[in-house]
């Protein structure tokens, strides 16, 4: 029987990208940050997508927020965050509470069984895949990648 590939490898047959256009470059870099997180939560038996982390993450720094304020965060469109938000209450992660001030209007916001597992597990899986996808690199190079990326970001938003 052969072993069972670590979720952090990189897959077998998977073309170089040293050929790459920058921007398919950090296209593929995306996809397989995305493949290696939700293998890492498959590893830990953790029934969480990508963007379902996104979410929790959000929620977690931005505290009770309203649905549309999240939507924006994590840049999904209204009718996909309500399904998500669905599969994340009915996990148990998060509660849709009442506003205090507009009775309209709810709050988005953590469970405590969200809380634990942003804590314990969800954290822990992005820094162990995060910590892979930097392994080739010292701290100054990982440094250095964080700063040029920051900076082609900012770039992008500049309108100017």
């Amino acid at each position: 029987m052969t072993p069972k590939p670590s979720p952090l490898e990189t897959p077998a047959g998977t073309p170089p990208a040293s050929n790459a256009s920058l921007s398919m470059l950090l296209a593929m870099v995306r996809v397989e940050l995305v493949r290696a997180l939700e293998a890492e939560f498959a590893s830990q038996n953790v029934d969480l997508s990508f963007t379902q982390y996104l979410i929790l993450k959000k929620a977690q720094q931005l505290g009770p927020v309203s649905a549309t304020e999240l939507a924006r965060s994590v840049e999904l469109d209204g009718g996909a965050m309500t399904r998500q938000l669905d599969q994340l209450e009915r996990k148990g992660y998060l509660r849709r509470s009442p506003h205090a001030q507009d009775r309209r209007a709810l709050r988005i916001e953590l469970t405590d069984a969200g809380r634990t597992l942003w804590q314990d597990t969800a954290l822990v899986c992005s820094d162990r895949v995060m910590a892979a996808a930097q392994r080739s690199l010292d701290k100054t190079e990982s440094a250095q990648l964080h700063d040029y990326l920051e900076r082609v970001l900012l770039a992008l938003r500049d309108k100017n």
